[in-house]
Order: C-alpha cells, then structure tokens, then sequence
C-alpha cells in the first residue's frame, strides 16, 4: 500500500538521488569529489583584504607565497604520512591531499602589493594585503 519515497520517479528522494549519481563518479561518493587545495577564506575591510590559507600538518618552511602584478600566488607542497616500513595498511578512504599544490588569487588595484604580510599560526596562513591610501586634493600654489 506504502510506495518508498525513492520508488517514486518524482520523489524527493529521487531527485536527491539522481543528482548524487550526476556529480559522482560511478565508484566514489559525494564525499570524494576533488576540491582545490589548500581551502581559502578571503575577507575584506575597510583597511585590507585578508586570506586565510588552511595548510595543517605544512610547515611554513615548505610554504612559498609570491606577488607578482597583482596576481598572489601560494604554493608548497604536503607530503605523504603514509609509514614507509612495510607495513600493509589498506586504506578504505582518504580525502588528504598529498603532493604539490599552488592557488592563484587576483588582487585589485586598490590593494597595496608592496606591503603584503603573512603569519602562520596552528596550520592557518593569514595573509593580509593592505589597502592604498586613496589620492588626497591639495591645493596648488599660483605663483
């Protein structure tokens, strides 16, 4: 008397379900789409534009950021933990990224590229990118 929800060819669930099976690779789960990496935040003030960088398990030797005409780019590489004894571990899922990896992020013209800093605390990179000191009017002696 009861139909499942996920019988109905219009059902929610079905609906859920077809869409799950478009954005998943046949053997994968939704969990296992790729993603960039490091994940980024980017906030903004009236004074920067701040971008926290998540790179846990990195140290900040192994970082690298770089500006270059407007354009900040961050890189470095996380390498594998896997133990290298020998030892047979089967892996069930991993969604660690191991490898190189770089992120490229546009700066406007407002922002001040000379005076960019960067801190490292807990695995977070925090760079912040000050805004310039929009042009004052003075006034022009007339000799």
């Amino acid at each position: 008397m009861f139909q499942s929800l996920l019988d109905l060819p219009n059902g929610l669930f079905a609906e859920f379900d077809r869409l799950q099976r478009t954005l998943t690779p046949a053997a994968g789960s939704i969990r296992a789409v790729p993603r960039a990496f490091p994940a980024i935040n980017i906030g903004q003030n009236a004074e920067s534009v701040d971008i926290d960088v998540f790179v846990p398990g990195i140290a900040p030797a192994q970082l690298d950021v770089q500006v270059d005409r407007g354009l900040l780019t961050i890189s470095g590489e996380r390498r594998d933990t896997t133990p290298a004894d020998g030892s047979k571990v089967s892996i069930y899922a991993s969604e660690r990224y191991t490898g190189r990896f770089k992120r490229a992020i546009s700066l406007s013209d407002d922002l001040d590229t000379d005076k960019v800093s960067a801190q490292y605390r807990d695995g977070v990179l925090r760079i912040s990118v000050p805004r310039r000191q929009p042009a004052q009017p003075r006034r022009v002696a007339i000799q």
